[in-house]
């Protein structure tokens, strides 16, 4: 039996310190884990990037935590984290032998798109976790090798988790009401059809496709006509392909896929809640 494979849209910073429906889906994701025993947790962010043909894999043994705006320091600064070497080391291994020029990263802090999801899923205490980077290049190709090369490890108890967006454009945001009156939730107007467009074509993949064919409709969707709309830049976008490519292999031929929940913030930013169960 193979572990579930989590695509979150951790949205702003603001989903740390407000409470959402998103936020008691991954709460009820990480009572599910520890209910079946889960080994560690294994992450990609969509904040942490290497360049050229490198990536890297978190050997700090004591990592920090980048601030979080808008959001009150008790909120999380008393979080324990507890960065899994072991495995990390044991990751540098297979993406090395897969091809990739992987090393790791003994000075690098956790950022919110990581303990954010872990503090919500895991308030009592934070479960071995291994981070992996992006590559700043973004191919979407490379990220789903990632997470192919990883996928095994589901098979051992380990959460594989993608931690990025669905829709998340930070140019194209209201950000008026949380600057204004620390309110990321409201919606003086509704979204915006271009967000609303590629909302659900992220959805229809990832609820309608699997096995090879999800990898291939996840990837297409960076040529969605509003998909340069939907994300300015692409480094959130590259949790989805690390999480197509953990749970498309061709043994994930009918694999059930889940929309948990959904919080939209800033008016155009869908934060999106997936989970793909395994297929046996």
């Amino acid at each position: 039996m193979l572990t579930p494979v989590h695509f979150f849209s951790h949205g702003s910073t603001m989903m740390l310190g407000e409470e959402s429906t998103s936020a008691s889906y991954w709460k009820s994701c990480g009572d599910e884990a520890l209910k079946n025993g889960i080994k560690g947790v294994i992450v990609m962010g969509a904040h942490w990037d290497c360049y050229g043909d490198q990536i890297q894999v978190s050997t700090n043994a004591q990592p920090g935590k980048s601030p979080v705006a808008y959001v009150h320091p008790e909120k999380y600064v008393d979080y324990a984290l507890n960065p899994d070497i072991p495995t990390a080391q044991r990751v540098i291994s297979m993406l090395a032998a897969a091809g990739f020029n992987a090393s790791g990263n003994e000075s690098f802090d956790w950022i919110h798109d990581v303990y954010l999801i872990l503090i919500r899923m895991f308030p009592a205490q934070c479960p071995p976790t291994t981070i992996v980077s992006l590559n700043a290049r973004y191919d979407p190709h490379f990220h789903l090798k990632v997470g192919s090369t990883l996928r095994s490890l589901r098979g051992e108890g380990y959460l594989l988790i993608g931690t990025g967006g669905a829709v998340h454009n930070l140019y194209r945001n209201r950000w008026a009401p949380m600057l204004r009156f620390r309110d990321n939730f409201a919606q003086e107007t509704p979204p915006e059809a271009w967000a609303l467009e590629f909302r659900q074509s992220v959805e229809d993949v990832l609820l309608k496709t699997s096995g090879p064919a999800l990898r291939r409709a996840m990837t297409r969707l960076m040529k969605h006509p509003h998909y340069r709309d939907a994300h300015a830049t692409d480094d959130h976008f590259m949790a989805a392909m690390f999480v197509a490519g953990a749970a498309g292999d061709a043994q994930d031929e009918g694999s059930r896929a889940v929309l948990g929940a959904e919080t939209w913030e800033l008016t155009n930013m869908c934060n999106s809640q997936f989970t793909i169960h395994s297929a046996v």
